[in-house]
């Protein structure tokens, strides 16, 4: 069994390097952490007064390691879900802020559960992740990944400029389906096919 520790370095190998890329509103960012968390953390790595894109470049990946684990992970009480969930909630936490919660939210709504949709796991939503589970202990991991599959798919159609994170140039799966689907079973990742049918209206 992966620690949690393990699980928040793979999510900063997974996240890579420093970027910048103007399409994406996180602004810069480097092994995940965006300038606005670092902002949002005081973290004026350069003591100049102001945190900027060079603090950004300066953080490590152990800061990075730190933080999620810290903020991303202990702060929203992802470790009071059942353990096979925790890696995926937490990468998408990472990626998606509350999303990741209100994603699980509204599957448990979608579950026949009574939650409120806030992005915050507070005891009612704990309590009806756990009794989902027990009752679908070989099915909530998927559900739950294919719910973030289908979260990424609706903000590249919502969003022009996010659908190269989620198809490449050559009509691939982009680097948001690909995470997705590394939490999910084998048998229920999308064929090439039924991904550029899904992707087909984009044009």
């Amino acid at each position: 069994m992966q620690s949690v520790h393990d699980i928040a370095r793979d999510i900063v190998a997974r996240e890579g390097g420093y970027v910048n890329d103007p399409d994406d509103p996180g602004g810069a960012t480097n092994f995940g952490v965006t300038i606005h968390t670092m902002r949002r953390l005081g973290l004026d790595l350069d003591h100049d007064g102001a945190v900027t894109a060079a603090d950004v470049r300066r953080l490590t990946r152990d800061q990075a390691v730190d933080i999620f684990l810290k903020h991303y992970y202990t702060r929203p009480l992802i470790a009071e879900l059942p353990q096979p969930l925790r890696a995926s909630v937490f990468d998408m936490y990472v990626n998606s802020g509350a999303n990741a919660v209100k994603i699980l939210q509204r599957l448990m709504v979608d579950m026949g559960y009574a939650v409120a949709v806030d992005g915050a796991l507070g005891p009612v939503s704990i309590a009806a992740v756990r009794a989902a589970f027990e009752a679908s202990p070989d099915h909530l991991v998927d559900a739950y990944g294919i719910a973030r599959r289908n979260y990424y798919f609706r903000l590249a159609d919502r969003r022009a400029a996010s659908r190269k994170y989620a198809r490449t140039k050559a009509g691939g799966k982009g680097g948001w389906i690909k995470r997705a689907e590394e939490f999910i079973a084998p048998q229920y990742h999308m064929s090439q096919q039924e991904f550029s049918a899904r992707t087909a209206q984009w044009g």
